[in-house]
């Protein structure tokens, strides 16, 4: 049975992969509740896809990106800021059968269009979420790798973001961050704000090769330690 019928519940999480175009920035979040408000501009959603289909294969972008985060046959997997499903595709085909991978947008009409291409091509392994723009609400020790390519800079409130990724990680599980050098109000993120923005909710950089077929970088985390109370998070003050 195909599980890309989309749930009928309040978001889950995600954000549509920007093509770098014009910036137009969102004012910081006021109410961020105990979490530290990110001291950086937020950039604006404008495109559920961040280049053509056809130019990223043509760069092996997705066969790039999964060979070096080491996506293999048998993981579970999230593509968070899933889009038209460049990377869920491709993931549902790496993991193969006995795979899955989970992909999330928080824009309605987007994740209709990717659950109707799941169905279509007939990816049992693939489920298609509504996400919240701050919960991910993914289940615990699920996940071998997350990944979040070019849509790291439209997170509103980073800090919570990833503390409530932390507890669906595996032991050895990964977030992968696909970016651009640049700041965040020119659609990138700066990898001294990236790092910083990670340690402080208690993750370690494991790798970070540059990235040309991807428009950037990679960089790859790992948790570690207790995850941190929410009210001891202290913002990164680097220029984004």
């Amino acid at each position: 049975m195909i599980r890309a019928a989309v749930a009928l519940i309040p978001a889950i999480l995600l954000v549509a992969a920007c093509d770098g175009g014009p910036a137009v920035v969102r004012d910081k979040p006021d109410n961020v509740g105990p979490f530290p408000a990110a001291d950086r501009p937020v950039a604006r959603i404008v495109s559920a896809r961040w280049s053509t289909e056809e130019a990223r294969d043509r760069l092996n972008e997705a066969g790039e990106v999964m060979n070096k985060s080491g996506v293999a046959k048998g993981m579970t997997v999230a593509d968070i800021g899933a889009g038209e499903g460049y990377y869920t595709i491709r993931l549902a085909s790496r993991v193969g059968k006995d795979g899955r991978v989970v992909a999330e947008d928080i824009v309605p009409q987007v994740r209709d269009a990717l659950a109707q291409r799941v169905v279509r091509d007939r990816l049992d392994n693939v489920s298609v979420r509504l996400g919240d723009p701050a919960n991910p609400k993914l289940p615990d020790n699920s996940f071998d790798r997350v990944l979040m390519i070019h849509m790291y800079h439209e997170i509103e409130q980073p800090y919570e973001f990833l503390w409530r990724i932390r507890p669906s990680l595996k032991a050895t599980g990964e977030v992968v961050v696909v970016d651009a050098n640049r700041r965040t109000v020119d659609h990138g993120t700066p990898p001294k704000l990236l790092q910083c923005e990670f340690a402080a909710v208690g993750y370690k950089l494991v790798a970070f090769d540059d990235m040309p077929s991807a428009g950037g970088y990679m960089a790859r985390f790992q948790a570690f330690g207790a995850r941190p109370e929410p009210k001891d998070i202290k913002a990164c003050r680097i220029a984004g």
